[in-house]
């Protein structure tokens, strides 16, 4: 059957399906590997717990004011609809822009590769260090082709209808959430050591950068400019760890009562693993010794702490878990992300063909261009760069997005409001405050990666100008047509 867009999305997706979503799509492989490279910036029990904390904070907080944004505008797009009736075609287009050349397909291709990456436990063959081709510049391993076939079949399964994806990515979230939740739980009952408990929490507040020099664990004060360049760098870990929550509302179209649903599963579903993610974290410290937390092999410290309370086997089990979580995660991100480019074809602004459903009512086109350009970045090997670059314009989306609030409740105070952002103008504003800060700080202590990351933000600039033109000349094609 020919692809057609006349019937629309069909809503089918109840508060669980939407919260599942949430949730699923924001725990991946960063709680089981980020706490490390924490440990390491921060260098003390109270500030890795307090990053992690912070983080669910302003996490909520930002959900919470999506959810008034979600119930003005419940259809397809999210994000890149509120940013384009905030402040026009052109801030939506750059954003939209960069959700696609890095954002939605790295991370898809990041969160592939640990799939595969943590499949080789198990099956070795399918490692990273299995070359299968070498040409000089090029090299693709069994672990990129793994990666790759995973995000092909979820792409086939997400275009044969919505239903089937959202069963499998609320399957698999409740599996992970209850394995998370065992972990957790076994963690503080066969693995929790008094002893290594109390040493984490001496000078739990003293921030330090802890270095590996010479075999052993150098520690450096830090203070002044220092202490929040060190702040903002392990925010950024745990920020990622916690993103992607927003990918429900790219998928508003298809949630029953969605002025209702989408609000709501935001704040479920971001509560849900906040507290996860710092109990997790509190089990590390209570059986991993800091040390053990900050030089994990590869900064795998959930493996270590799996050792710890399991024994040998804790690998295997580790590695199962992380393959369930990440194979979740990439179903949610695959589903959700193929709406915003196919609202962005609706307002002329992206592949024309993006912009058609299939006969199952989902943008199948835009699923597999989306599948298409992942799978590159894959065989590239530089997708965690391409993630590194955008950290900085995430947060400034993060930001317009929010302040988009205040803006949209001056410009169009006639459009009707289900719901209004709990805590406004100030949970919104505290929100704008902390995430400007540290794009300011990332934008001082991390230049080789904000820089080029605005980059390509900017480059979104002369391709919207560019693609805007062929939109002109093909309607005006279409009103000759028309006329003759």
């Amino acid at each position: 059957m020919a692809d057609t867009n006349t019937q629309g999305f069909t809503s089918r997706l109840g508060l669980l399906d939407a919260t599942m979503i949430v949730a699923g799509s924001m725990i991946g492989s960063g709680i089981f590997i980020v706490s490390s490279e924490i440990a390491r910036s921060v260098g003390s029990a109270g500030y890795l717990l307090g990053m992690w904390i912070l983080s669910g904070v302003i996490t909520i907080i930002a959900a919470i004011s999506y959810g008034e944004l979600s119930a003005m505008y419940p259809r397809a797009g999210g994000q890149y609809v509120y940013l384009r009736e905030a402040y026009g075609p052109l801030v939506g287009f750059l954003y939209g822009w960069t959700f696609f050349t890095v954002i939605q397909t790295g991370t898809i291709a990041a969160v592939g590769v640990a799939f595969a990456k943590f499949t080789s436990y198990l099956v070795p063959a399918v490692g990273e260090g299995n070359v299968l081709i070498n040409a000089g510049a090029l090299q693709i391993t069994a672990a990129q082709l793994v990666s790759i076939a995973v995000i092909v079949l979820l792409t086939y399964i997400n275009s044969q209808g919505v239903k089937n994806g959202v069963f499998i990515q609320t399957f698999l979230t409740i599996t992970k959430i209850v394995s998370l939740f065992g972990l957790i739980v076994f963690g503080f009952w066969l693995g929790a050591d008094r002893a290594v408990w109390d040493a984490n929490w001496k000078d739990a507040w003293t921030l330090t950068n802890l270095d590996w020099r010479d075999d052993h664990i150098t520690s450096t004060t830090l203070g002044g400019l220092a202490f929040f360049g060190a702040i903002a760098v392990a925010m950024k870990g745990a920020l990622f760890s916690s993103d992607s929550w927003h990918n429900i509302t790219f998928i508003a179209g298809e949630v029953r009562n969605p002025q209702r649903n989408i609000g709501l599963s935001l704040v479920l579903g971001t509560l849900i693993v906040t507290l996860i993610y710092v109990s997790a974290n509190i089990m590390y410290l209570a059986v991993v010794p800091l040390h053990g937390i900050a030089f994990a092999a590869s900064d795998r410290v959930g493996v270590v702490a799996a050792e710890h309370i399991f024994g040998s086997s804790g690998t295997i089990i580790i590695a199962i878990m992380i393959m369930i979580s990440t194979f979740g995660c990439n179903n949610g991100l695959i589903l959700s992300g193929a709406r915003v480019y196919y609202t962005m074809a609706c307002d002329g602004l992206f592949f024309r063909r993006a912009g058609n459903l299939n006969r199952h009512h989902v943008p199948a086109n835009s699923l597999w261009m989306q599948c298409a350009w992942a799978s590159v970045l894959c065989l590239t090997g530089k997708y965690n760069d391409l993630l590194a670059l955008v950290i900085f314009g995430v947060l400034i989306f993060y930001v317009l997005t929010i302040a988009g609030i205040y803006i949209l409740r001056k410009t169009r105070p006639d459009i009707i409001r289900p719901y209004k952002a709990f805590g406004y103008p100030v949970l919104p504003a505290i929100y704008i405050l902390i995430a400007s800060s540290l794009a300011v700080l990332m934008l001082i202590f991390e230049t080789r990666y904000t820089l080029p990351g605005l980059g390509i933000i900017l480059l979104g600039i002369p391709v919207y100008h560019y693609q805007n033109r062929i939109s002109k000349l093909d309607m005006m094609n279409k009103v000759n047509a028309e006329e003759d």
